[in-house]
């Protein structure tokens, strides 16, 4: 899990956002009873002893930051919402400076709007949040094998060519940072 989750981490952000929510959720669906964590999720992957004792450690720490920062009902971790507001404050700076990405950004804002409008009171403080948001429902739908109604799958799609943008401008500039130093 943890391999899983630092891959990600170093490839594709997003990504990486989505599964640490599909973590969390998962501890929470056990009630953080790590030996129910043990039993039915850890024991069933094809991996060897060492990577699931190594996998439980992990989810034991998960579950501990959890704990700690108090998002046991709600909420996500500080360190994964620091890389979405990442995101966005790169999606904020793009918007004024990067002609393809307001291109890519103009399809999906009908659908931002949209579901902006829906979560009311409730909506998240930004829209790269409403975009991952959107697409770990439709995630959580499809594990659930549930439908998921056209609309959705369209606003996704264009949620999906914005977070794939930022993805590569995120490493661009941390490749900048790396060589700087």
């Amino acid at each position: 899990m943890r391999a899983v989750a630092e891959k990600k981490k170093a490839q594709n952000i997003p990504e990486y956002i989505i599964y640490m929510y599909q973590m969390e959720d998962l501890l929470r669906a056990y009630n953080f009873d790590l030996d129910d964590v043990r039993q039915y999720v850890i024991s069933h992957y094809p991996i060897s002893e060492a990577e699931k004792t190594e996998a439980a450690v992990w989810f034991a720490d998960l579950a501990f930051e959890m704990k700690n920062a108090k998002v046991e009902e709600t909420g996500h971790l500080a360190q994964t919402q620091e890389l979405v507001d990442q995101l966005a404050s790169i999606h904020w700076s793009l918007l004024k400076t990067d002609r393809d990405y307001f291109d890519l950004y103009q399809n999906a804002k009908p659908h931002l709007i949209r579901l902006l409008l829906e979560a009311g009171e409730n909506a998240p403080k930004h829209e790269i949040q409403i975009a991952l948001n959107a697409i770990y429902g439709q995630l959580l739908a499809r594990l659930r094998s549930r439908d998921v109604p056209p609309d959705i799958l369209e606003a996704t799609d264009t949620f999906g060519d914005i977070l794939s943008y930022l993805n590569w401008v995120y490493f661009s500039r941390e490749e900048g940072k790396t060589r700087q130093n």
